[in-house]
């Protein structure tokens, strides 16, 4: 049965979280809507349209943010308690820090599974809408290219020709089993080409060997023939670096597409095990500030612990950046650059949560 204290201080920690993250999401708001300002100042919209692609994207900005938020929230939770000298009140009643960290780490862990359920899923749908809304107006939109269970498909306009470009495989610059068909602007067929395999390390593709058709010509067989493009191979590797907008069941079917067209599933890898860990990753943050909090003297300002908060956040935050570049570039194996820097914040706070019970 919950005892009262731990409704008080559940109550306490989840009134300074909800207002810690309402003050990321009004920044996310206020940065984010500068930039969407600035994108359509040329384009005839409502002048609501850039507020509503801020709203739509918003969530996922904080989102990314919320380690910093548990961290934060448990700051001000405790500097609350120590201004009213609840700590000393707990602690005559036999409530012990460490039993005080669990409550607030259980309460952590439930809602952070909340969070990668259905804030993240309600997150990456409103950030696909976003993305759709505003490709609508993007230099952009006539270049655009998919991956599905039939392989990668390239809409690319260029020298006023429509190429429509379906390939089976591709292998680093390579594509495989291609085909090409190119229309004009109205629509009209112009040429099919099929090959087996394609060079695009540049804009200028090389055929290899491939047959080509015309209306009323006959089929040709030519090798080594030019085709320009706006796409490469590195910009290819770049399409569908923006995994934020793909739910759960949306990042396992790419994947499966992904596998089927021969293409590299790294990043999805490393992104699901983000999703896996998160829970585990904003309990931690959570343990991580109480036992900061508890090993500081309290005659500190309180301008000291936020400005440690802040630092120690940024200091985590490139811990993980890097760890997951490493692991983007192969240099580290996918799971173990999401749960290395974990491990390590854990260690810190076991040897944190260790000085803790000795006191």
């Amino acid at each position: 049965m919950i005892k009262l204290y731990q409704i008080y201080l559940i109550k306490s920690f989840w009134k300074i979280f909800s207002f810690i993250c309402l003050i990321f999401f009004s920044l996310a708001i206020i940065l984010n809507i500068f930039e969407e300002v600035s994108f359509f100042k040329n384009v005839d919209v409502n002048s609501f349209y850039p507020l509503l692609l801020t709203l739509l994207t918003a969530p996922t900005i904080v989102y990314e943010t919320f380690p910093f938020i548990f961290f934060i929230s448990t700051q001000f939770l405790f500097i609350r308690l120590m201004d009213k000298e609840e700590l000393d009140i707990f602690k005559k009643i036999s409530l012990s820090n460490l039993k005080l960290i669990g409550i607030l780490s259980l309460s952590s862990i439930v809602v952070s599974l909340f969070l990668v359920t259905l804030f993240y899923n309600l997150a990456s749908n409103l950030r696909f809408m976003y993305l759709e809304m505003k490709n609508k107006y993007s230099g952009d939109n006539k270049y655009l290219a998919v991956v599905t269970e039939n392989g990668l498909w390239i809409k690319d306009e260029i020298d006023n020709k429509i190429n429509i470009i379906n390939a089976e495989k591709i292998d680093g610059t390579i594509l495989k089993k291609v085909t090409i068909n190119q229309f004009s602007k109205e629509y009209s067929i112009l040429t099919n080409i099929v090959a087996d395999e394609i060079n695009i390390e540049n804009n200028n593709w090389i055929i290899l060997k491939g047959t080509f058709s015309k209306i009323n010509e006959g089929l040709k067989s030519r090798e080594n023939i030019i085709f320009k493009s706006n796409f490469d191979a590195k910009q290819i590797n770049q399409l569908f670096s923006d995994l934020s907008s793909l739910n759960i069941v949306e990042l396992n079917k790419l994947k499966k597409d992904y596998n089927n067209l021969g293409y590299s599933v790294t990043n999805i890898n490393i992104h699901i095990q983000k999703l896996i860990s998160y829970p585990i990753y904003l309990t931690v943050m959570t343990i991580f500030a109480c036992v900061v909090m508890l090993n500081i003297k309290r005659n500190k300002s309180k301008i000291f612990h936020i400005v440690l908060g802040v630092l120690l956040s940024v200091l985590i935050y490139y811990i993980n950046y890097f760890s997951t570049l490493l692991g983007q570039n192969g240099r580290l194996p996918e799971i173990l650059s999401i749960w290395l820097p974990l491990i390590i914040i854990s260690l810190f706070c076991a040897i944190g949560l260790v000085r803790i019970n000795e006191k």
